[in-house]
């Protein structure tokens, strides 16, 4: 059995499939884990999603800051912007049910001596408070109540961790850590504007730069095309490599840590 974990797809099925055939990829036996963001910006979207669904125990994902646009947009919170391309989805005949489908799917998830998250996991948090943090906001978006998380999922406020913050500023802060961080403070301030490093003021850095008190787990990430998938040290693996920006698609082997990647296709 192999597990592989594919980064930010954005609604490009085809380069997916032809990773899924350069690995010989077998549904009875491997396992695919999407970094986040399934869906928006490409232009396959809705038959990505069903994609994966078909996929059934064979597939497992994290949800994106896009994914969770969707689902907010799903609620009537926001409206679609106009790069968005999620239209087909909010269509489709069979919507209810693929929305109930990525409802489900948490915002950070164990792959043997991996964690896969979409954005980053801050050094401030432990590994498995990070775990009890995020199924707070699972249980929301999956509850009766998640048009009111939703409605306030939005904002870049707080922009700090504190274990007394409650009700919508504490679910909008975990949102925030796990599906949209790149640069932090270190005291763990989130500064959630920038992409560039090279531009990045002080005290500011990567994520990831700080050292962690589990020294040994390993971190797999995607959102942060900006990167290329450049390393970020011997625990983290970056996998989004921009692909809807005319970059790679990036896929690694769990068991191997053996990268394989598609160009751009057309």
């Amino acid at each position: 059995m192999a597990t592989y974990v594919v980064g930010d797809i954005q609604g490009c099925l085809s380069p997916l499939k032809a990773l899924l055939q350069k690995v010989q990829f077998d549904r009875k036996k491997d396992l695919l884990i999407s970094a986040g963001d399934l869906i928006n910006r490409g232009p396959e979207s809705l038959a990505t999603l069903r994609f994966c669904m078909e996929l059934g125990d064979a597939f497992k994902m994290v949800l994106g800051n896009h994914d969770l646009h969707l689902l907010a947009i799903a609620e009537g919170v926001r409206a679609p912007g106009k790069h968005d391309t999620i239209d087909e989805i909010l269509q489709a005949s069979d919507r209810q049910q693929i929305l109930h489908w990525l409802r489900q799917q948490p915002l950070l998830l164990r792959a043997g001596q991996y964690h896969v998250v979409h954005a980053g996991i801050p050094h401030i948090w432990g590994i498995e408070k990070a775990y009890r943090l995020a199924a707070e906001v699972s249980h929301m978006i999956r509850s009766v109540q998640r048009r009111s998380y939703f409605e306030n999922m939005y904002g870049n406020s707080p922009d700090i961790w504190r274990d007394d913050l409650r009700g919508t500023e504490r679910l909008r802060a975990i949102t925030n850590y796990l599906t949209r961080m790149r640069f932090c403070s270190p005291t763990g301030a989130l500064e959630l504007k920038t992409k560039d490093r090279s531009t990045m003021p002080e005290p500011y850095r990567p994520w990831f730069a700080y050292p962690r008190r589990e020294r040994d787990e390993k971190i797999v990430f995607g959102h942060w095309a900006a990167l290329r998938g450049s390393p970020c040290g011997p625990q983290y693996y970056a996998m989004d490599t921009g692909y809807v920006w005319g970059g790679y698609l990036r896929m690694m082997d769990l068991n191997s840590k053996k990268i394989i990647e598609q160009e751009h296709i057309g």
